[in-house]
């Protein structure tokens, strides 16, 4: 019981913290007059992706290397699966985004590079750099592009709606970056130290503990991001937090972990997690590409697809 209370009092760590760090660091960004284009490129992008990232540093410099390549393969699937059919159920998604031609083209490069990584692991140091460096230049072209067609506004309307009301007092600012960045490692060493118990208790893999519980519980912050945008009716924001979610999953989580620990996949990552991975990352950019519209009927078969696989990845 020891190891769960662990794992659950890590995710909430994890979570929260997340969520503070990215709000204090926005507030004080605004504070100190940086370009609102910035605040939105970066600070959110990147800030929203901290549990995932603490997770597969942790892991790979604990020697659980498999966790951290199963937490990213395994975040990447539950974000098509889940963080799009669960709103799905509430309000229709319309995928037919054309602002999005460039990032799901550029997901589909990096999401089969990154294949090809895994199937000749170990992940190097190499590896990881060039991840990183192409994360630079995805940003790089982003930035371009929002600066050429976007005002100001409207990019602070974008990330003020997805994070939510932001501090303003300096002393409110301060504490949520203080407890932010003391909670996302906390809680990313005790999920670790607790998955890595619970994978002994079970008698599986710690990739497998990646892919599942841990991939799940790191991507809620995505869902909710997206339950919000179903809400509000705002399809752009549901499909695009998802794109750029497993972009920075690939590029810039597991770009940065092996750079810090090279790290390898198991067999059951390269026979079978990996093609679900580029299978359901087909699917979406299909449904974009085709202007499909994920209705309560297609949601429900995504989401009751993703409990098939889980229970295929535990009882079999």
């Amino acid at each position: 019981m020891v190891s769960y209370l662990m794992f659950i009092v890590g995710l909430f760590l994890l979570l929260f913290g997340g969520d503070w760090l990215v709000k204090g660091s926005i507030a004080l960004a605004e504070k100190l007059d940086i370009p609102t284009l910035i605040i939105g490129i970066t600070i959110v992008a990147l800030g929203t992706s901290a549990p995932e990232l603490l997770i597969s540093l942790q892991a790979a410099l604990s020697g659980f290397g498999g966790l951290a390549v199963g937490n990213v393969v395994g975040s990447n699937i539950a974000n098509i699966l889940m963080v799009l059919a669960v709103p799905a159920l509430i309000s229709p998604i319309s995928c037919k985004e054309k602002n999005l031609s460039f990032s799901l083209f550029f997901l589909a490069l990096v999401t089969i590079f990154f294949m090809i990584q895994i199937y000749f692991s170990p992940i190097s140091r190499l590896d990881g750099i060039l991840l990183f460096i192409s994360l630079a230049v995805f940003l790089s072209i982003q930035f371009y592009k929002m600066k050429t067609h976007q005002n100001d506004k409207d990019i602070e309307y974008f990330y003020r709606e997805e994070i939510g009301r932001i501090p303003t007092s300096g002393w409110a600012v301060a504490k949520l970056i203080i407890i932010g960045m003391i909670a996302l490692p906390l809680g990313s060493h005790l999920m670790v130290d607790a998955a890595s118990d619970i994978a002994k208790q079970w008698n599986v893999s710690e990739t497998i503990i990646g892919i599942t519980i841990i991939a799940i519980g790191t991507s809620l912050p995505e869902l909710m991001t997206s339950l919000m945008a179903a809400r509000y009716k705002n399809a752009s924001v549901a499909i695009g937090n998802v794109v750029g979610s497993n972009i920075f999953n690939i590029t810039g989580i597991m770009g940065l972990t092996a750079i810090m620990a090279p790290i390898s996949a198991d067999n059951r990552i390269l026979s079978f997690d990996m093609w679900v991975m580029l299978a359901t990352t087909l699917f979406l950019i299909t449904t974009s590409v085709l202007g499909f519209v994920l209705e309560r009927r297609l949601g429900a078969i995504l989401l009751v697809s993703y409990c098939f696989y889980i229970a295929g990845i535990i009882f079999l």
